[in-house]
């Protein structure tokens, strides 16, 4: 039996060594090929495919080796990172259950407000400092920019289903009364007939648009909340892999100890 489990854990961690070298080489890729507000995504993912590649290693050797301590670091570990991965997806669901869009009639998109989000949306996307770099980062991912090339008629742009971002960053909200003119020009010589402030920030300049808007923060909530959710069942899927993987290592560990013992 304890040849078994240490078979079978030595050949799960050699899997997971291998994942984890897949995960740092995507790392080591996108600090390469994406701009700098894309880079900031790199350190996790670095240390996420190190963790995954240094708890292998210590499993593998501790199984191939029959090495007690090593055993017992990794199977420490293997726990505190099981702790960590459902208390983040814990969290992860519960920052994005709020905020489910307002339907606007004659649209094929929704629109989003920033008071429908959680507090901790809120609280980070109405930091000036946190909201400056993504705003510069808005600006250089061309996304409103680009519009004009992707619904070429207005017919087609009033047609359209724009993500959560071109709908709130790109465009007034549709309470303003703003006449679309084409997809990224809008004739603001109407008065806004809704006294959301957002309706005075938006500006057709390429810089402005509604970047400033809170309409353009909770668009970007939503985006972020469409990542964590897949982020969180990914970890779902995780923590039922690796708590598999928890307990062929406690097998190992507990018949390594009993064959320990009675050689003794």
């Amino acid at each position: 039996m304890a040849g078994t489990s240490t078979f079978v854990i030595r050949w799960i961690n050699f899997l997971t060594i291998l994942l984890g070298v897949a995960v740092i080489c995507f790392g080591v890729w996108m600090s390469t090929h994406h701009d700098s507000c894309r880079k900031s995504l790199t350190l996790p993912v670095l240390g996420l495919g190190a963790l995954i590649l240094l708890v292998s290693l210590i499993g593998f050797l501790g199984a191939l080796k029959d090495i007690s301590i090593l055993l017992w670091m990794y199977l420490v570990m293997l726990c505190l990172i099981l702790v960590v991965i459902l208390v983040s997806t814990v969290l992860a669901f519960i920052i994005t259950n709020n905020g489910s869009g307002h339907t606007v009639a004659g649209l094929r998109y929704k629109e989003y407000q920033l008071q429908d989000c959680s507090s901790w949306f809120i609280k980070e996307l109405s930091n000036t400092r946190n909201w400056e770099h993504l705003k510069s980062c808005l600006v250089k991912s061309e996304d409103c920019n680009n519009l004009p090339k992707k619904y070429k008629t207005l017919k087609q742009y009033k047609m359209a289903e724009l993500t959560p971002i071109e709908a709130g960053c790109c465009r007034p909200p549709s309470e303003c009364g703003y006449p679309a003119v084409n997809a990224s020009y809008y004739d603001l010589s109407f008065h806004p007939v809704s006294s959301n402030n957002d309706c005075k920030l938006y500006k057709n300049a390429r810089a402005i648009k509604c970047y400033n808007c809170d309409s353009c923060k909770a668009g970007i909530a939503q985006y972020m909340k469409a990542e964590w959710r897949v982020v969180g069942i990914f970890n779902l899927v995780l923590f039922v892999v690796l708590s598999m993987v928890y307990f062929v290592g406690c097998c190992a560990r507990r018949n390594a100890a009993r064959s320990h013992s009675s050689k003794t």
